[in-house]
This record gives structure tokens, C-alpha cells and sequence, in this order.
């Protein structure tokens, strides 16, 4: 059984509110899970206390049975120092768009033949 550590979404709408649990993979994001290991409320100011809770005790329990942390808890992990930090690449980020790519190429014809136009 493959086990994940991720968020729960709760709360109403526009209004989230996250359970952090450990559950099986193959389950819903919403639906049944092992065991809840704390919460995560991303409307408080991300200085607050009660921002992320999480028993630490358990979640180091669920990390040695081999449950795979989801990006955004392992962060939350990362802060509180109960996992090493990993280094993350966005090789995409300082990557033009589409729209930006063809702008340049079409700005690059018209310079080409506006130099063509005058060295003739």
C-alpha cells in the first residue's frame, strides 16, 4: 500500500481550511484517511503559530513506515526541521511564453529585413 502525507481540504468556499493526514495514495484528496497529523489554515498570516500544526511525533512515524510527503507538506516539514531541505529547480520559470516566442521571432523577421532593405 502505497501511503502519501498530503492536505484534506475542508472549510466552505473561498474559505479553505486543510487536514494534514496520512492516507493511501489511491484514495480522494477529501475522501478516507489513516489518520490526521495536523492542520493547515493558509488565511492566517503566514507568521501566525496556528498557521501549520502538526504532531511531529506521528509524522515521523509515517515517514518511517515510508509515506511519501506531498510537495507542499514537505515544505511544511522543511520549516519545522523535521526533513532535510531539497534543493527544487523550475527549469521553466525564466522561460518566455508562447505568445512571447512568436512576438520575437516576428520582431526578429522585421529587423532582418529592415537591415536586408537598407544594405541594399
Amino acid at each position: 500500500m502505497a501511503m502519501k502525507i498530503r492536505l484534506a481540504r475542508g472549510g466552505s468556499k473561498k474559505r479553505p481550511h486543510y487536514a494534514i493526514v496520512a492516507t493511501d495514495s489511491r484514495m480522494p484528496r477529501d475522501g478516507r484517511f489513516i489518520e490526521k497529523l495536523g492542520t493547515y489554515n493558509p488565511l492566517l498570516a503566514k507568521d501566525s503559530e496556528d498557521r501549520v500544526k502538526l504532531d511531529l511525533e506521528r509524522v515521523q512515524y509515517w515517514l518511517a513506515q515510508g509515506a511519501q510527503p506531498t510537495d507542499r507538506v514537505a515544505r511544511f516539514l522543511e520549516a519545522t526541521g523535521a526533513k532535510e531541505k531539497t534543493e527544487r529547480k523550475n527549469l521553466k520559470k525564466g522561460e518566455p511564453g508562447k505568445a512571447a516566442k512568436e512576438r520575437a521571432e516576428k520582431r526578429a523577421a522585421r529587423e532582418a529585413a529592415a537591415s536586408e532593405a537598407a544594405s541594399e
